[in-house]
């Protein structure tokens, strides 16, 4: 069932099945499928993806976050705790090139679906395996969602202000770093197959998705003695980098810390002077005295409006922005220009917006072809197209719940 309208997508020629389900497994999914790999995503044929009811907002009872994350997906039902439904995968898997799983480290094993097995069946297989702790040590066992790799991580620790209980960021954060480096990973063994025709195991843990962004955290502690804190809107030692204050109550950031970025921010403030003060003449010494070099740009930035302020910096080559909402997207030109969002057409929801694909590529880019599907609404396309079963076989499946 090799889709011809995929085939000047860069991974027109893939076929992916996957298993996961929720954020991290699906995520990447997503990905690949946004640059045109063809993801026949196996869903419960009683629940389907809990993510079909995820959100906070869901009009005609529908979730507006489904329609992302299932984007470009094939929908099929089969239930993988029954012999009938584990065969069904494996001859899937059988003519496939990834399959990607988020279950707990043993699970797809107990279904017959461990990696020698798969790989008895087909050699060339990725399997791309997306948990908390990943599928070795002593807390691979673990239950483990995404805010507890945040934690594990180290970035739960670092997040929001040092008076307070660490925050967090109002998205999925974690799920979706492993989901980005599992899909990193797959590219990866994709190209070594290439080489070697053989697949392999992607272990896409989230406590080391997240460990991973955590810049110099570890040789700062183990060498210097220092432990990173909570320090709210600001870096430490970098400045100015933060929340300014204008005339008309909006928040705008400036983001002035390189030393000749400052210099143009102080020429714009009527403080040539500042460039050349010892306290604000260098990287170091702006850190050190972030605090009063804050104060005195606040009271500055909150003579302006943001219009009228954003604009003068832009003028001038300051690094600067609001702090963008859904609705400030929507209005804003660059966002336009750049199609970073795009409208879906939805069945029921009318069109839908949503973020559009990255990166961008010049010759082979990737698109969004549909919303995320009903739940089987593929059933007969890719269990017939695909494994040649005829009616009467998907009729006794339906029967029989196994799809």
């Amino acid at each position: 069932m090799r889709n011809n309208d995929l085939a000047n997508l860069p991974l027109g020629d893939l076929r992916v099945v996957e298993l996961g389900q929720l954020l991290a497994g699906p995520f990447c999914g997503q990905l690949l499928g946004d640059f045109g790999a063809e993801v026949i995503k196996v869903e419960d044929p009683e629940r389907g993806d809990p993510m079909r009811q995820w959100g906070r907002e869901k009009p005609y009872g529908k979730s507006l976050w489904w329609p992302v994350v299932a984007r470009n997906k094939y929908s099929v039902t089969c239930d993988l705790r029954k012999p009938e439904g584990q065969d069904l995968v494996r001859r899937l898997l059988a003519d496939a090139d990834v399959l990607i799983e988020n279950f707990r480290p043993g699970t797809i094993e107990r279904w017959g679906l461990s990696p020698e097995t798969l790989w008895e069946i087909n050699p060339r297989l990725i399997i791309t395996r997306v948990t908390g702790y990943g599928q070795t040590g002593p807390y691979a066992p673990r239950a483990g969602y995404g805010s507890i790799g945040e934690a594990m991580g180290g970035i739960r620790y670092v997040t929001g202000d040092p008076d307070r209980m660490p925050s967090r960021a109002g998205v999925s954060l974690g799920d979706a770093l492993a989901a980005v480096f599992a899909c990193l990973g797959t590219l990866v063994a994709l190209h070594s197959r290439n080489r070697t025709g053989r697949g392999q195991v992607v272990d896409s843990a989230i406590y080391e998705a997240v460990l991973a962004m955590m810049e110099s955290l570890l040789p700062e502690w183990e060498i210097a003695g220092y432990q990173r804190e909570r320090t709210g809107t600001v870096l430490p030692n970098v400045s100015p980098s933060n929340v300014y204050p204008t005339r008309d109550g909006e928040m705008v950031i400036v983001a002035a810390n390189m030393d000749t970025v400052f210099g143009r921010l102080a020429s714009v403030m009527k403080r040539d002077d500042l460039a050349v003060d010892a306290r604000y003449a260098t990287h170091s010494a702006r850190g050190a005295n972030m605090e009063e070099l804050d104060n005195l740009i606040a009271k500055w930035t909150a003579e302006f409006d943001a219009d009228a302020l954003l604009e003068l910096l832009h003028e001038n080559g300051v690094p600067a922005t609001r702090i963008f909402r859904a609705v400030d997207m929507f209005a804003d030109p660059h966002f336009a220009a750049r199609e970073a969002i795009a409208w879906i057409d939805h069945a029921e929801l009318g069109r839908v917006p949503m973020q559009n694909v990255v990166p961008k590529l010049s010759e082979t880019p990737g698109v969004i072809r549909t919303a995320g599907p009903e739940l089987g609404e593929h059933n007969e396309l890719v269990f017939g197209g695909i494994l040649g079963l005829g009616q009467e076989d998907l009729v006794k499946l339906r029967e029989t719940g196994v799809i």
